[in-house]
């Protein structure tokens, strides 16, 4: 097993087409991460690979510059396909794989989940696909029945390994992995190294190199502390450290479903922007509550580790563990959503007596002692309760309506005459599109949206609700 902590490298000592260095130079992709500089050598000369690395450490470009360097464009067979274990997170790699495929010429990749009508992907697999991305339950549908052939097939990526056997997923990647080519190259990724895993991999991998980069944060960019709190002032506690250090944006972990409700109740109720992320939620939902997190139109997400797997949210302020997780590892996966790149993040944890034995393992692994301070030292910042610069819109209709981003902008910043600072993040899905506008334009952006016109056509706007339920 490699194990490396550090490691730096530049993608230019990989032995990479020049039109895909220059597309990573172009995407602002210079150093690799520890992940990356582990397993792209291995991935690239052909090894089956089993790597050990968490959210927001670079695994989905460790996997997907070796899988865009060996497409061909001229073939239209499903040449690669990742298996992921939630529809969230198959966007985020279609997207990313999109973006690192630029160089290689017209490249299609197919998303294949649930929450989404059969037809339409079968339709769109008639026209074939290089790269498919997908849930293995809806994967095993389009095998089953017939609109997918994976007899082309020469990678196979499985992202998320462990939150996928997690969802008791073991049986249809099985499934799925039969049926494809035995010569195909297999690559998976995994937070944690349950023994499924190992299971997995003698099944279906042939002699795989195991990397591991070990799961820690430099000291000086996530700023630790700890707050002792009883179970009865746990939630209060959380408005205390909102008001006191005002993040534009946070994400809170919660052990259990209903603590996310309650918490999210409580601070709705004392005007927090604030969204519950739990794994009951319909599709639609879940897409509304992600989007109006990203796009910073609601301060506080609140969400189980379960919700939260796959989330890669940028210039995260600060994360809350509102609950000590009773698995350390756990907890450097939750605080290492803030501090990514140049930035400095802020980890605050509440903890009750209960829960220190949790502590103690937290340090045992960290191999530091943790800091603690007294809630009374959380005094409320000037300001008032901090609401989130922007507010979302959703306009009814999105690819299927071929809109495109520049299209909503256009009309923004042309007829409705706003400027182009006060337009944010636009996300355009397939019946839906979202539009982070400045909040204090909100409501006449809706209006002057509804009386103009997107791509020539009149649309229906409605302004999200707010999240802090007012």
């Amino acid at each position: 097993m490699t194990d490396l902590k550090n490691t730096a490298t530049t993608f230019a000592s990989l032995s990479l087409a020049a039109s895909t260095l220059d597309n990573l130079t172009q995407l602002g992709y210079t150093q690799m991460t520890p992940i990356q500089a582990a397993s792209l050598p291995l991935a690239l000369a052909g090894r089956d690979l089993i790597a050990q690395a968490s959210t927001g450490s670079g695994k989905t470009a460790a996997f997907g510059i070796p899988l865009v360097e060996k497409l061909d464009p001229a073939q239209f067979d499903a040449q690669a396909m990742i298996l992921c274990p939630t529809r969230e997170l198959a966007d985020q790699v279609t997207q990313e794989i999109r973006r690192l495929a630029r160089a290689v010429g017209n490249i299609k990749v197919v998303t294949l989940c649930g929450g989404v009508a059969l037809r339409g992907q079968t339709v769109s697999l008639e026209h074939g696909a290089h790269v498919v991305v997908g849930t293995p339950g809806r994967i095993m549908d389009h095998l089953e029945r017939g609109s997918l052939s994976l007899q082309g097939l020469k990678m196979l990526v499985l992202d998320e390994a462990d939150r996928m056997l997690d969802m008791g997923f073991f049986d249809d990647i099985a499934k799925v992995a039969r049926q494809c080519p035995k010569d195909r190259q297999t690559l998976l990724f995994s937070a944690t190294y349950p023994e499924g895993i190992a299971k997995l991999a003698s099944q279906f991998m042939r002699e795989p190199q195991t990397v591991k980069v070990q799961a820690q944060h430099d000291a000086q960019k996530i700023k630790q502390i700890f707050y002792e709190v009883s179970n009865n002032e746990r939630l209060h506690a959380v408005s205390q450290l909102l008001n006191h250090f005002r993040p534009e944006s946070t994400l809170a972990f919660c052990n259990t479903k209903q603590q996310c409700r309650d918490l999210v109740t409580v601070l709705q109720a004392q005007g927090f922007s604030a969204l519950a992320l739990f794994g009951e939620l319909e599709q639609r939902e879940r897409d509304q509550v992600l989007v109006q997190f990203a796009n910073r139109s609601c301060s506080v997400l609140v969400a189980t580790d379960v919700a939260a797997r796959g989330l890669d949210v940028a210039n995260l302020e600060a994360v809350i563990n509102v609950d000590v997780t009773p698995d350390p590892e756990v907890h450097i996966h939750r605080i290492g959503r803030t501090g990514r790149g140049d930035a400095e993040g802020l980890a605050l944890s509440l903890a009750s007596m209960d829960e220190m034995g949790n502590v103690g393992k937290i340090e045992q692994l960290q191999n530091r002692e943790s800091t603690w301070a007294p809630l009374s030292s959380l005094a409320p910042a000037a300001g008032g309760i901090l609401q989130p610069p922007m507010a979302t819109l959703q306009i009814v209709g999105g690819r299927k309506e071929k809109i495109r981003a520049g299209d909503v902008l256009g009309a923004l910043t042309g007829d409705a005459g706003f400027a182009k600072e006060q337009v944010g993040k636009i996300n355009v899905n397939e019946f839906s599109t979202y539009v982070a506008v400045a909040r204090s334009i909100a409501r006449e952006a809706v209006k002057r949206l509804s009386e103009g016109r997107v791509k020539g056509k009149t649309v229906k706007v409605r302004l999200l609700e707010d999240a802090s339920g007012r």
